[in-house]
């Protein structure tokens, strides 16, 4: 059993995350415009600050593969913004009134708890508490591209591509390797230790602002 799976295994906030209301309104179809409008314009300022904890995660970094794997996913998260901007831009919102859009509360809540994770701890904790958004989102996507082939009209289809191709999929995988190789020892190796402890913590609380930003939409 890897690190990943430990910690979902102990994590009921998981489930709560990839399953939620919105989750499973986008899905289908029915989520309404507003709301995914209103989650995407949060998305996006929060993949700013996703940015910054990858050039965090960079700075941290004792190795060359871990500098690497960083700027990787400063890359990818750089590239995931083009999907937003291509979906606002069709709303007729332009990127710099996607910069100018306030930051909501879980908006803050959340990037700023990976940013204070990633400054007071090592890499390891860092990751872990950049892990929800990596690793869940392939997920998601993975979970929910069977419905396009129920909707050939899925308006939310490019999204639901875009988390369910192989790019972003063999970056959840290289994360999930990532997270054992910092680890350095078998996960069960740390299981009810306080280090084990710890990193449950800060998955289980990086998952459940997950769960409240896919809520802050709904609740627009």
């Amino acid at each position: 059993m890897n690190l990943l799976e430990l910690l979902k295994q102990d994590s009921p906030e998981w489930d709560a995350y990839i399953h939620h209301k919105f989750v499973e309104d986008l899905g289908e179809g029915t989520l309404p415009l507003p709301v995914f409008q209103d989650y995407l314009v949060q998305d996006y300022l929060f993949l700013v600050q996703y940015a910054r904890a990858n050039a965090l995660a960079a700075y941290k970094s004792r190795t060359l593969a871990e500098v690497e794997s960083a700027a990787q996913g400063l890359s990818a998260t750089i590239h995931e913004t083009n999907l937003h901007r291509r979906l606002t831009e069709r709303w007729g919102i332009s990127t710099e009134e996607l910069e100018r859009a306030p930051e909501k509360k879980s908006t803050v809540a959340y990037t700023r708890y990976v940013l204070d994770t990633g400054m007071a701890g090592d890499l390891l904790e860092l990751q872990i508490a950049l892990a929800p958004c990596q690793i869940g989102y392939a997920e998601i996507g993975t979970y929910l591209e069977p419905k396009l082939k129920e909707n050939a009209e899925h308006p939310y289809a490019e999204w639901i591509q875009e988390y369910a191709g192989d790019d972003f999929q063999n970056q959840a995988v290289a994360m999930t390797k990532l997270l054992d190789d910092l680890l350095g020892v078998p996960a069960e190796e740390i299981k009810g230790t306080k280090r084990f402890e710890r990193l449950l913590d800060i998955f289980r609380t990086a998952t459940r602002l997950e769960a409240d930003f896919w809520q802050q939409a709904l609740d627009s």
